[in-house]
């Protein structure tokens, strides 16, 4: 598009907002919100108050349930990893552990493939 196409669909753009901007103008409805808001945040700053603070007045749980609260305080803790037993068949060795970082066990998977080792997985 060249530059001058872009510039005359921007300012019809502009002129189609301006309208509906006029038109919002007049509206009766919105009159009356701007109304409401302006005597609201005068009535907010003659005590004090923000609208967070009106808000966990008139909705004590609001704040659980729109917003994300942090973890608790308390010690989180992870679950517990499940034991594996490896049987490897051609030695009749076997491996228990809880993580892959097992010494033996990194030597079984680099001399004959993860695949196969995990096959030998019994529990």
């Amino acid at each position: 598009m060249s530059k001058l196409a872009e510039f005359r669909q921007l300012e019809r753009h502009l002129a189609e907002q301006l309208q509906a901007l006029e038109a919002m103008k007049g509206d009766k409805a919105l009159e009356a919100e701007i109304e409401f808001e302006s005597k609201l945040r005068t009535l907010l700053g003659q005590y004090s108050k923000s609208l967070r603070d009106v808000v966990s007045i008139l909705d004590p749980h609001a704040g659980a349930k729109g917003m994300k609260t942090a973890a608790p305080a308390g010690k989180v803790t992870r679950r517990a990893r499940t034991m594996k037993v490896y049987n490897n068949p051609h030695t009749g060795e076997s491996i228990e552990t809880k993580g892959g970082n097992h010494k033996l066990l990194k030597a079984w998977k680099s001399e004959h493939g993860s695949d196969e080792v995990e096959s030998w997985l019994k529990r």
